[in-house]
């Protein structure tokens, strides 16, 4: 095990599969020279070559149908889009390409991965800090996944490159400095579409992804002061869904709070609200909570920011407002 940021486990990762797999390519704007606008892809162009680490113009479109076509003809590429509020760029080629094509088409498949961070608290404004996740969720045939750990970074990056289906890797902003023991083991793998308890409770399951995960730890750390025993589901993949892991939290708890970054209107929390309703009613003593951001832009100033994010206090009083 060796102690290392999440970036560095990201870097790690995309090292590792490179060196393991010649097919394996990364491409995106300022990942190369730069060494991307958080450092992910630091020090491989000088490692690999510029056949192998490529600097791109800025055109999303564009990279994206590179991807699709560099994925049905032999290779992995890891397609880097710097920024989640730029992935409604590329829906046309995740819609109608990607997701289909091995549908339509016997024995073509998409082993692909698209990566991208979002997430809003570093004061980047309205442009840079969206939480897109209900929108590449929603597609059939997409993989999605959002690790909070520089462990499960590492686990589920090689896990979704190695995948035949297209992987959107979802990073958020605020997570790349985050340190934590991560496994030195080239083949630490981590199954995508299984959930991991972080904190094991017997009043309430709070369900959470990426960033909020954190926060959710924190909540349950206020509500124990409360007397409440919540329990923490990293979902760790959005898309599949470990729906196992769900039913059978709830079926302890009977209570459950979901918490996501995106928009609460037709957002990720709403379809997990459903699924859970869905499958898990008969378990349920109280309606679904959901905590996630208002239906608003994310504001520039730090103030207004923090304000309608969601937050441990805002998990905390949604659990108790369920217990009552």
């Amino acid at each position: 095990m060796s102690m290392m940021r999440y970036a560095e486990a990201l870097n790690q990762a995309l090292r590792e599969e490179m060196q393991r797999d010649p097919t394996v390519f990364v491409f995106g704007e300022d990942i190369g020279r730069y060494g991307g606008v958080f450092k992910v892809t630091r020090g491989l162009m000088e490692e690999f070559g510029e056949s192998r680490i490529r600097d791109t113009p800025i055109s999303e479109q564009a990279l994206a149908a590179m991807a699709v076509t560099a994925s049905m003809t032999g290779t992995r590429p890891v397609l880097e889009i710097m920024y989640a509020d730029f992935m409604p760029l590329v829906l046309d080629a995740l819609i109608n390409q990607a997701s289909i094509y091995e549908y339509l088409w016997d024995g073509v498949t998409m082993p692909f991965v698209l990566r991208t961070q979002g997430g809003g608290g570093a004061g980047a404004g309205a442009q840079h800090s969206k939480s897109l996740d209900a929108l590449v969720a929603h597609i059939p045939g997409i993989k999605v996944v959002a690790p909070v750990t520089p462990a499960d970074a590492k686990g589920l990056l090689k896990s979704a490159i190695r995948d035949s289906q297209p992987v959107v890797f979802l990073e958020h902003k605020l997570l790349y400095n985050q340190r934590d023991e991560v496994p030195d083991d080239p083949e630490h793998l981590v199954e995508i579409g299984k959930a991991k308890t972080v904190t094991e409770g017997r009043d309430v399951s709070i369900f959470a992804t990426s960033r909020m995960v954190i926060e959710s730890r924190k909540a349950a750390e206020l509500l124990a002061a409360d007397g409440i025993s919540a329990e923490v589901i990293d979902l760790r993949s959005l898309r599949p869904l470990d729906l196992a892991a769900i039913k059978a939290s709830i079926a302890k708890t009977h209570h459950a709070v979901v918490v996501n970054e995106g928009w609460r209107f037709c957002g990720y929390a709403a379809e997990l609200s459903a699924t859970i309703m869905d499958h898990a009613f008969d378990d349920l003593d109280a309606p679904v909570a959901r905590v996630t951001l208002p239906d608003m832009p994310v504001p520039y100033s730090e103030p207004l920011e923090m304000a309608v994010l969601p937050n441990a206090t805002k998990i905390a009083e949604a659990a108790r407002n369920i217990l009552k």
